[in-house]
């Protein structure tokens, strides 16, 4: 197996294995079937905070706390969880996170595309077995659903209105019968008490299937929102910037919470129209300017410093990223983006050297 120093990017419940057996050495709480922990353990998880024997649990999501108390309230029913929101509000974080603090496992995914098709969701065939020996069980090649309902986990399906609406309806029999047959065999799968699933949606991407009625009934839905304020949305890109910088092993100095904060403040400004005193109106870009890019921005930002820099982030390394995020259209975006240099960046106080460095890199 692959040593887990060398890994990219380490499954939460490898990542966060310390916080996860403190949780569970001190939670006292009643757990509902098959859980690792209680809803309380699993919510302080997500929220993080400091336990009565001194260890410190780092926050996953930073946001409005009843959401998450919610969200872990309905999959402690028999109610399936649809994480909401525009892109890059950490719909797919707090599902891994939520699926590793449950079930200690976050790796039975689905990811929905325009391909995915339905043995994705219920079961394939192994067809060299099929040939040789015809249809059996040990033929089946189990889907990461089925393999959840067998063993009483947490499934995620991501993207799910990326699926064709057909596809997306083979979940409706086993949300609401908790059984997944297998027409084949005459024989079935009945979910083990444990057993759940977190989806994830957003309306904002193209391609995109409408839920049914049907499914949408079987369904809890959680919106997770941009974040409420500046600040807010500083802490999380700060703490995520700090995580990465340390996964990927970019040498050099975390960048200084003034860049991020400038950073997070060209993003709010263009996402919601307005400069952040309300006195300019400002033309939207068609990206989204999520938080989650604008992680990317200065990562990518960390890494021009340390191998082609001096390793101090600076405007000149924030230009480039911040340029590819929001230049989406060539066309029209590039007259947003120039738009909002002259008539923003350039007249803010400390900002010119952000100013020339976004000009240059259009030049």
């Amino acid at each position: 197996m692959t040593a887990t120093s060398t890994v990219l990017r380490q499954h939460a419940e490898t990542q966060y294995a310390n916080e996860l057996e403190a949780l569970i050495a001190c939670d006292r709480r009643q757990r509902p079937p098959r859980w690792k922990m209680s809803p309380w353990a699993v919510s302080t998880y997500l929220l993080g905070g400091k336990l009565d024997n001194g260890v410190e649990i780092s926050p996953k999501y930073i946001g409005n706390p009843r959401i998450i108390e919610i969200a872990v309230a309905t999959l402690a029913t028999d109610r399936a969880l649809l994480l909401l929101g525009v892109p890059g509000t950490a719909k797919s974080w707090v599902s891994e996170h939520l699926a590793a603090a449950i079930s200690g496992d976050s790796t039975l995914v689905v990811q929905g595309t325009a391909g995915t098709g339905e043995e994705a969701v219920r079961y394939g065939w192994n067809y060299a077995q099929l040939l040789s020996k015809g249809p059996s069980l040990e033929a089946v090649v189990a889907s990461p659903v089925m393999r959840a309902m067998r063993e009483g986990k947490i499934a995620r399906v991501e993207e799910l209105t990326r699926i064709a609406g057909e596809v997306q309806d083979s979940l409706i029999s086993i949300l609401s019968e908790k059984v997944l047959p297998i027409a084949e065999l005459d024989d079935e799968v009945q979910a083990r008490k444990g057993f759940n699933i977190i989806a994830t949606a957003n309306d904002r991407d193209r391609g995109v299937n409408e839920l049914s009625s049907a499914l949408k009934r079987r369904f809890n839905t959680v919106v997770l929102p941009p974040p409420r304020s500046a600040d807010e949305e500083v802490r999380i890109v700060q703490t995520r910037v700090a995580s990465m910088g340390r996964a990927l092993e970019l040498p050099g100095e975390l960048p200084a919470l003034e860049e991020i904060r400038r950073i997070v403040t060209v993003f709010r400004e263009l996402r919601e129209g307005i400069t952040a005193d309300g006195k300019v109106k400002i033309k939207a870009p068609s990206a989204s300017m999520s938080t989650a890019e604008a992680i990317s921005v200065i990562t990518h930002g960390m890494s021009l410093a340390a191998h082609f820099g001096d390793g101090v982030l600076r405007g000149a390394d924030l230009a480039a990223g911040m340029v590819g995020a929001i230049v989406k259209d060539p066309i029209q975006d590039r007259v947003v983006m120039l738009e909002y240099l002259e008539t923003v960046v350039k007249e803010r106080d400390g900002w010119k050297d952000l100013y020339r460095a976004c000009r240059d890199v259009m030049a």
